[in-house]
This record gives C-alpha cells, sequence and structure tokens, in this order.
C-alpha cells in the first residue's frame, strides 16, 4: 500500500520563504516525502495534541547543520495510507510549536468530520 502526502497551500507557502534562505530544504523534504509515501512513519509521536501527530528532524546541509539544528516538519497521518504535512520551520527560527497551535492548523486543515 502506497501512503499518499497532501502537501498544503500553507505549508507550501511556509516551504517557499525557508527557501530563500536555505536552498537545500527543498530536497530534504522531497526526502522526507519519498519516505512517507513508502509506509514508513519517521519522527517521533507529539503527545498531548489529540491526534496522530509527528514531529522529524531534517538535517540544514545549507547552513552546515545536522538534525538538531536544521528544520522541524510536523506531519498528521488522516487515514492510514493519508498524510498531511502541517507545517515546517527551522529550528534556529522557532524553538518549538504548542500543542494547542497544533491543534488549531489541523482544524483549519480538516472538515470536522474528516477525522472520524
Amino acid at each position: 500500500m502506497t501512503t499518499k502526502v497532501n502537501v498544503p497551500p500553507p505549508f507550501l507557502s511556509k516551504l517557499k520563504r525557508l527557501e530563500r534562505k536555505y536552498q537545500a530544504v527543498s530536497t530534504e523534504v522531497d526526502n522526507l516525502i519519498a519516505r512517507l509515501e513508502s509506509d514508513e512513519r519517521p519522527g517521533d509521536k507529539i503527545p498531548s495534541v489529540g491526534y496522530d501527530v509527528y514531529k522529524v528532524r531534517l538535517k540544514n546541509p545549507s547552513a552546515g547543520k545536522g538534525k538538531s539544528g536544521g528544520f522541524r516538519v510536523i506531519y498528521y497521518i488522516q487515514l492510514a495510507d493519508q498524510v498531511i504535512l502541517l507545517t515546517i520551520y527551522s529550528k534556529s527560527q522557532q524553538s518549538d510549536i504548542s500543542a494547542e497551535q497544533l491543534r488549531r492548523i489541523i482544524e483549519e486543515y480538516i472538515p470536522p468530520d474528516a477525522s472520524e
């Protein structure tokens, strides 16, 4: 079974902003999408969000940083074969994202009856 990875416009907008400063971010995200499409579930599950949400650490070769100082991608497993990329940020520009912020993002992207 192949997983469908949904990349919504707000995610693409954040990615394009990061690309201006870090050209390699697209390659890292493309590699992540390939892993997700092949049914891998990389990253750590984020507790207390109330949804099946994971945070993945990606390296930032443009800045010479490994995973710890690289990018964070948050994704949501909507169905067993459907993943939505929620947000991306540089660890050097933003430390973390709260569970409440993640819930708001998910509720923006997903109609209320879609997660049931």
